[in-house]
């Protein structure tokens, strides 16, 4: 279609008079310069990596979702200290019938579990009266207090449920959050890849802008001195093709410019959790990549972080601590049920400054108990045993692959970095050619020894291999992002 085109004005400029070919740079003179009508110039705002850090980390969503994991492990940690409240327990039964009281039970006990060996110590007053009430448990009018330990000596004697349930839960809080942790960087991480997705179409942006402003500048100049006659009409025409070709282009990236900037606006919020986006007028930060050697210095110490520090090793470990929690507890359960109670009884309620000379709080006033199970075959704790240890060989396993990945992870990182700093080297050396192409071709072009043709041809590969350099940088900075993605840190910004 281009082709056609200039062929069309080619020939329609040669036949015809000086009058018609100055109406025809008339009527395809632009009307204005994109510099001139861009409104972002003047009153841009520079968005940084840093203020999107701000916004992200304190009002996103999904980290505040994340920040309530370690909220739900604390609040199972209060949970499984329930086990160990205080309990108080009171009953009462009375019947009378026939002018007869039959029985008149008062049962109260307060029980107090203790963390060491699982034992309970109890406190109780009892008054069963009545003439039908068992003479097992008949109590005098005054009732009976009592004062009584209960021990497990053999199963629960080193750990029991409740302190097991309470111990898991502890573990849990930092398994939370070391997710908390793995999440936050998983939506940073998306943050800062769309935060260069917008840098690299900003950048197309303006250079392809530059381009059009430069090609319209020539295209007024051309036409001046067309008009003068010092220049022929045709190299007016390929001006002013060239100038509605960046011009198109220039609207197609402008789109992508505006969609990649919304694509943006999706990580941030305001501190009413309301969605916010980035104005127009903002622009994305100038960045320039570290040297060479940045990067290579911290590889050791980013590997050494991430073997203790990576979120996912994290929760693995804590998983672990669970599960040697639960074998422990498993293997206690293989034990036999031996508990032992006891209980000191008195008949006196008025427990004042007055000590009679009888106090019937004696070692020879006392309840003794002792229950004792068994099962011979154990197959049930035998069996969940055996599952407790498989799932942590299950465990291990995955320990082992996940740090293989994360390491490899880590290196593939870098290697992008290595690669993208030579080609930004290299890139950069060949923008530099291209621009002494550019302003030989035009001195050349000064001195009637070239064309517009070339110098257009020139001007558009300086363009594209500037384009080519954003979309380096760009790649280079996800890479950065990649690299503390890897290593579960968010990194420097």
């Amino acid at each position: 279609m281009r082709k056609e085109v200039k062929m069309f004005s080619m020939k329609y400029l040669i036949k015809a008079k000086p009058v018609l070919i100055l109406l025809l740079l008339l009527v395809t003179s632009p009307v204005t310069c994109f510099a001139q009508a861009d409104t972002v110039v003047g009153t841009a705002r520079v968005f940084t990596l840093h203020d999107l850090e701000q916004i992200v980390l304190a009002n996103h969503p999904i980290v505040k979702q994340a920040g309530l994991l370690s909220e739900e492990a604390r609040a199972k940690v209060q949970q499984a200290w329930g086990d160990f409240d205080p309990a108080l327990k009171s009953g009462f039964n009375r019947k009378i019938f026939g002018n007869t009281e039959y029985y008149n039970n008062w049962s109260n006990e307060l029980k107090v579990p203790l963390w060491l060996a699982g034992a309970d110590l109890k406190i109780g007053y009892d008054r069963f009266v009545g003439e039908n009430t068992n003479p097992e448990t008949r109590t005098g009018i005054p009732g009976l207090a009592g004062l009584g330990l209960n021990v497990p000596l053999g199963q629960g004697l080193l750990i029991d449920a409740r302190r097991n349930t309470l111990r898991q839960a502890r573990v849990m809080v930092n398994y939370a959050e070391a997710e908390k942790i793995k999440e936050i960087n998983t939506v940073w991480y998306d943050a800062v890849k769309s935060y260069w997705d917008w840098f690299y179409a900003y950048r197309q942006y303006t250079l392809i802008r530059d381009g059009a402003d430069l090609a319209y500048r020539r295209f007024l100049f051309l036409k001046n001195q067309t008009l003068m006659g010092d220049k022929p009409a045709i190299d007016s025409v390929e001006a002013a093709i060239t100038y509605q070709e960046r011009s198109l282009q220039l609207e197609k990236i402008k789109v992508e410019m505006n969609n990649a900037r919304l694509l943006m606006s999706n990580h941030l919020w305001n501190e009413r959790e309301e969605p916010v986006e980035v104005p127009e007028n903002s622009v994305p930060q100038e960045t320039e990549p570290p040297g060479s050697k940045f990067y290579r210095n911290q590889l050791e110490t980013l590997i050494s972080y991430a073997s203790t520090a990576h979120p996912q090793l994290l929760m693995l470990k804590n998983k672990g601590l669970q599960l040697q929690l639960e074998r422990n507890y498993r293997r206690e359960m293989l034990k036999p049920k031996l508990n032992v109670s006891a209980s000191l009884i008195t008949s006196r309620t008025d427990f004042g400054s007055y000590v009679p000379e009888y106090y019937d709080l004696r070692w020879n006033n006392y309840k003794l108990g002792v229950d004792f199970s068994f099962p011979l075959f154990l197959r049930e704790q035998r069996g969940k045993l055996q599952e407790i240890k498989v799932r942590q060989q299950a465990l291990r396993y995955d320990v082992q692959q996940t740090g293989r990945e994360i390491n490899t992870s880590i290196l593939n990182a870098f290697n992008n970095l290595v690669a993208y700093e030579s080609q930004l080297a290299i890139q950069n050396q060949s923008v530099q050619n291209q621009q002494i192409l550019v302003d030989g071709e035009l001195a050349k072009f000064e001195l009637g020894e070239s064309t517009l043709f070339l110098i257009n041809s020139r001007e558009t590969k300086l363009i594209d291999m500037k384009v080519k350099m954003a979309e380096l940088v760009t790649g280079y900075q996800k890479a950065v992002a990649q690299l503390y993605y890897s290593v579960g840190n968010i990194g420097e910004r």
